[in-house]
């Protein structure tokens, strides 16, 4: 291994600059290929860990591969990257979503290859592209003592995150993001050799002629959450695509019936103040101004949707006088105020994405959990309605909602269509002469009613607490790929074997920073902005840690161990429905110190263990290969529900300390 000692200062500075903009290129490729490959493979959205994982396995083989190869994968990273792009749109791919005992909010478009099948190509084909762009990070990092590497790795990283969430803020379209990253990989890779050149500004043309194609328009536009597409009515208003799928729609025939219903149950003459969540295309909106509404408060998660939305539709609600805009996650709203409405409504909260990078968190999950339920009940004023309606698919969901309802009000909902044939509609109030329903519309429980699901569990969509079988069948696919690729990247395993104990800390950590990045959302909102900020915090967290490190040496590194345990422990008994209770300043104090303290820890005992590693590349690539373990593990939520993670993220380390005890030489 090369030592920076040995080499001329400016040599330094120069690979400690590269490292940095590789590290910046590689998260910044990872980030926009969650986001465009959601937009052009119909529902991927649904599945983005999987896209996240290939990165993580796509890291780790480029270390690898660089740790045991003089040839370099680097050159042909914009090559991969531009062909991928190519192919993904050429091929008209939608991933099916079909089943009953997992809902996903689809149209009827031809079903596509079987999810189970697709989903592992796509993760293969990100880790190859991901694979090659690491290739020449890891060339960097080794020509430097580790935790220096590291350190610049983390710099590069936390750079990347920002700037792909300062473009996704401004509403940048691909071929932007195209332009920063091929310009970085044909930068860097310039001294290659004139082949690697031209073949770099040949894929750089390519992948600005493929990204320029949906990038510009009038009728389109690119949110922090989604690809926008519409198609304008003569009459007026418009049919907003997201994501290339029908999702709603303006046009004013289509306006009153369908949102009538929870008026025509509530017995009061008046509206009063109305709080609309999921509001969106402005419909229901106008529906209630058009009922007589004395205020309207209007929260919908996505401003660009929200933009348009306002400019479009032929009744103009927004320009109201009477309508208040929230931009903010629907549940975050609700905690930061005090205020009580006569009327709350959840108006076809259905988004068509996960939180970024988690495998099983829509953006709009926690509106449906049981506390979530007792907010809306405690944000009513006295005889105040409590409305929800959407198209939901199958029986068992309204019934879960309709269970809900019942527990939270102690009283049975009102229902339209209860066999979730079309549009179902729930109403309930505490105050029982609030509702009129006929008994025909009266909900009836029965035994085998789905239960409700709760903050820690919030999985609306699946009918019983299991991991489905093409998740199954998909995670099965990728572990056999991924040890496949390994052993082509890594050559005889004997190297690996010796990095088990960065292999389960790298395990532990990716399920450590994905129950944080749930718990904050639930904190403080599902937003783009809680999301990226949770992210660079993480990122910061890791490198104080380094920064530590690289300062002082622990005379007893295994009682970091035991400090993490207790960290692990803390976050186990502070419970959030607590840190729910407390003002937004010291829920951000608590949390943080509570959620970051084993992060930092942990990140100590990898910084410790991987100052003196003679193998930096095999060891921070097995550390990766680990995380793609984790992050397969993460669908154990699905069972355990996201504290119970917990106890793997112990066990993870426990292993750690078991297989690396021969590392914890006193200082």
């Amino acid at each position: 291994m090369l030592r920076p000692m040995s080499a001329p200062a400016t040599s330094v500075a120069s690979t400690r600059t590269r490292l940095a903009l590789s590290a910046f290129v590689l998260l910044f490729v990872e980030l926009a290929l969650i986001r465009w490959l959601g937009a052009n493979i119909i529902y991927l959205a649904y599945f983005s860990n999987f896209v996240l994982v290939g990165s993580f396995l796509g890291i780790g083989l480029g270390f690898l591969w660089a740790s045991r190869s003089e040839r370099s994968l680097f050159p042909w990273a914009a090559v991969a990257l531009a062909v991928f792009v190519a192919m993904v749109r050429f091929f008209d791919v939608n991933i099916e979503v079909g089943g009953s005992s997992l809902i996903f909010f689809a149209d009827q478009r031809p079903v596509g290859p079987p999810r189970w099948l697709i989903l592992p190509i796509v993760f293969t084909a990100v880790a190859l592209c991901v694979a090659a762009i690491a290739d020449g990070l890891a060339r960097n990092f080794r020509r430097l003592a580790p935790l220096d590497a590291y350190r610049w790795d983390l710099v590069g990283s936390i750079l990347g995150v920002v700037g792909f969430s300062a473009l996704a803020f401004l509403g940048s379209p691909p071929v932007v993001w195209g332009v920063i990253v091929g310009s970085l990989l044909l930068g860097l890779a310039w001294n290659h050799g004139v082949s690697a050149r031209r073949w770099g500004a040949a894929s750089l043309l390519l992948l600005l002629a493929v990204l320029g194609v949906e990038s510009f328009g009038g009728s389109q536009a690119w949110s922090p959450y989604y690809a926008l597409s519409w198609d304008e009515h003569e009459e007026g208003g418009i049919v907003m695509r997201i994501n290339d799928v029908a999702t709603w729609d303006q046009h004013p025939k289509h306006e009153a019936a369908m949102y009538d219903f929870v008026y025509d149950f509530r017995t009061a003459e008046g509206v009063g103040d109305v709080l609309i969540i999921g509001a969106g295309s402005g419909n229901d909106v106008s529906v209630a101004l058009g009922h007589g509404a004395e205020r309207v408060d209007a929260v919908e998660i996505d401003p660009v949707i929200l933009d348009v939305a306002r400019t479009h539709h032929p009744k103009q609600p927004y320009a109201d006088d009477r309508v208040n805009v929230h931009i903010d996650d629907g549940r975050a709203f609700l905690e930061r105020t005090d205020r009580q409405w006569d009327l709350i409504l959840l108006a076809l909260p259905d988004s068509l994405t996960v939180i970024l990078g988690q495998g099983s968190i829509r953006l709009e999950s926690y509106l449906f959990t049981e506390e979530a339920v007792a907010a809306y009940r405690d944000h009513l004023a006295p005889g105040g309605v409590f409305g929800m309606y959407n198209f939901m698919r199958e029986a068992w969901l309204v019934d879960r909602y309709a269970a809900t309802l019942a527990d939270a009000f102690g009283a049975a909902p009102c229902v339209v269509d209860p066999q979730a044939n079309l549009l179902t509609v729930l109403a309930v109030s505490e105050n029982p002469t609030a509702l009129h329903c006929d008994g025909d519309d009266r909900w009836v429980a029965s035994t085998d009613d789905p239960v409700p699901v709760s903050d820690d569990r919030p999985f609306p969509y699946l009918r019983t607490p299991h991991v489905p079988r093409f998740y199954l069948m998909a995670i099965a696919l990728v572990l056999g790929a991924s040890v496949l690729a390994v052993r082509a990247a890594a050559g005889p395993m004997r190297g690996l074997l010796r990095q088990s104990d960065v292999f389960f800390m790298g395990l532990a950590f990716l399920l450590l920073e994905t129950k944080n990045v749930v718990e904050f959302a639930l904190l403080f909102g599902t937003t783009w902005f809680v999301n990226a900020l949770v992210f660079v915090s993480v990122l910061v967290s890791v490198l104080a840690a380094v920064e530590v490190s690289r300062r002082v040496r622990f005379r007893r590194p295994e009682w970091l161990y035991a400090v993490l345990a207790a960290a692990l422990a803390l976050n186990w008994i502070v419970p959030t429905e607590w840190l729910l209770t407390l003002a937004p300043g010291a829920r951000l104090a608590v949390a943080g110190g509570v959620a970051f303290l084993p992060i930092f820890t942990a990140n100590l005992i990898f910084a410790d263990r991987f100052r003196d590693e003679d193998e930096s590349t095999v060891a921070f690539g097995a550390n990766l290969l680990g995380a793609v373990v984790g992050g397969v593990l993460e669908y154990a939520a699905l069972l355990t529900g996201y504290r119970g993670l917990l106890f793997i993220v112990a066990a993870a380390y426990a292993l750690a300390l078991l297989t690396g005890h021969r590392h914890l030489r006193p200082a």
